[in-house]
């Protein structure tokens, strides 16, 4: 897992590289700055386009000052440098950057405080005012320069972090920031690119690595992880031989009504793909015939309205339930008969959610480590509105440490939160992924998973990854626009086998 660090643990991270490397801080910016310009380039290689580069006093726009100098020793002449001097305070490396800048051909001019807002003709703006170490909203002269250039409309490349850009804690919807349509961002993305907020602000990010000590930021306690295809590489068993559909457990779906059947089908053909060894679906009467037809590999429990069939719930390893399965007295009868009988981990998605908003002493009743999937609407029914996902994030902890269980927040990142407070973070999938039944699929994977013996935290975590690993295969490569669900599901097989190669 990558540690996602705040901006506290950024600057700790940066002060153990530069004691024991060792190396000198203006040296990492250097490096730093570097590694920019190596990203840069391949994103705008046109020399020829004019570049105008806004540098603040701190650290941040130290980078921007070497950024200017080493651009210019990469033959982009038109390159010219903006001090933002709203302060007289200067970090040393500022000045220092400065200083070599002033030997080269690049012109500098600067914007003192309460100057005329610059008529800016340039076609790219870098963006190094102020960088990760904001903790307040802009006001004054910085958000009166953060307004102006973005009046402008200009193609804006940002250094690190855009200006007034929280790294961590709540992006507010009236935050005043420097829109960027690329982010180069050093050694690891900051924590809030990964949430729906930084999407009004941020159009793509691109993390380079600076050396930042590895072994270090590894041992920060974050309860921010990145997922990386690595850790799924490693958690991912191969099938052996020897080994025959028992060996990789019975899975129970139960899912789907009449006019949603679409829903029961996606999950039980998820999990079966996924590889549960056997798979039965618990449908209404309606749906057996399409459930034959569209996967005869999946078995039948068949539901006639109120006539539940008797289940010998011994005979699963793994239960999902709550897609398409309304919120009728039925739908309820059947989430009380599972929750009160089936006392192993269970998956719960969709409509079950639904229903434990509204019946809220079925709680206690929840096995231990079950996993909750809900997206974010189904989220604030179960735990209140939230006006942010920061809140979110705080809220999913407190909840799956009171309730001992996993929440799977489902969104472009999708978050799997821990009952020990954690919280991991997808790195897979796309927008062609945007479709609905998508949440069924990742319900019937992690149901699979879970009943071939994987841990309820590595069945989340594997789960999502290879949904969406799934989704990235199929549109990616191909440029699809939209990826069907069940298109995905039967991906899932290609996508494990690559991943276990």
């Amino acid at each position: 897992m990558l540690p996602l660090l705040t901006a506290t643990q950024i600057r700790e991270a940066d002060a153990y590289t530069i004691a024991n490397e060792p190396i000198s801080s203006l040296d990492l910016m250097e490096r730093a700055a570097k590694a920019f310009v190596g990203w840069f380039v391949n994103h705008f290689p046109d020399k020829e386009k004019s570049i105008a580069i806004y540098c603040g006093t701190s650290n941040n726009g130290g980078d921007g000052l070497a950024i200017a100098r080493i651009l210019s020793d990469h033959q982009y002449n038109a390159v010219n440098v903006k001090i933002v001097r709203f302060t007289k305070k200067a970090s040393d490396d500022f000045n220092a950057n400065l200083n070599r800048l002033h030997q080269t051909r690049v012109p500098v001019s600067e914007i003192g405080p309460g100057a005329n807002m610059p008529i800016e003709e340039s076609d790219i703006i870098i963006d190094a005012i102020l960088g990760s170490g904001l903790n307040k909203p802009l006001e004054g002269d910085y958000k009166r320069l953060v307004n102006h250039l973005n009046s402008l409309k200009k193609t804006t490349v940002a250094v690190d972090v855009p200006t007034g850009f929280f790294t961590d804690s709540e992006i507010l919807d009236d935050a005043v920031v420097l829109k960027a349509d690329l982010v180069i961002t050093f050694q690891a993305p900051k924590i809030n690119f990964l949430l729906p907020e930084s999407a009004t602000h941020i159009k793509c990010w691109e993390a380079v690595n600076i050396g930042i000590d590895e072994k270090f930021v590894r041992s920060v306690h974050s309860p921010y992880q990145a997922v990386e295809e690595k850790d799924i590489r490693q958690k991912l068993r191969p099938r052996t031989r020897f080994t025959n559909k028992g060996t990789y457990g019975h899975s129970l779906i139960v899912a789907g009504q009449a006019e949603t059947m679409g829903a029961a089908l996606l999950c039980a053909s998820a999990c079966t793909y996924a590889g549960s060894g056997l798979t039965t679906a618990c449908v209404p009467v309606s749906g057996l015939t399409a459930l034959n037809s569209y996967m005869p590999e999946v078995m039948a429990l068949v539901r006639n309205g109120f006539e539940i069939p008797k289940i010998e719930w011994d005979n699963f390893a793994a239960i999902g339930i709550g897609p398409g399965l309304g919120k009728e007295e039925d739908a309820l009868i059947l989430l009380t008969d599972v929750l009160t009988d089936f006392k192993k981990p269970l998956v719960i998605d969709a409509d079950a959610l639904n229903l434990l908003a509204i019946h809220r002493e079925l709680w206690r009743e929840i096995p231990e480590n079950s996993i909750l999937t809900p997206h974010m609407k189904e989220f604030d029914r179960l735990f209140g509105d939230h006006t942010n996902w920061w809140q979110r994030m705080q809220t999913g902890i407190s909840k799956a440490q009171e309730h001992k269980l996993f929440i799977v927040l489902k969104n472009d990142y999708t978050l799997t939160i821990s009952p020990e407070g954690k919280i991991y973070f997808n790195t897979t999938s796309n927008p062609a992924m945007a479709t609905g039944g998508m949440g069924d699929v990742l319900t019937g994977v992690i149901t699979s998973l879970l009943a071939q013996k994987y841990s309820p935290e590595d069945a989340c975590i594997i789960g999502c990854y290879i949904h969406g690993k799934a989704g990235d295969e199929l549109a990616l490569p191909n440029r699809m626009n939209v990826v069907l669900p069940g298109r995905l599901a039967s991906q899932l097989p290609v996508t494990m086998a690559k991943l276990m190669a």
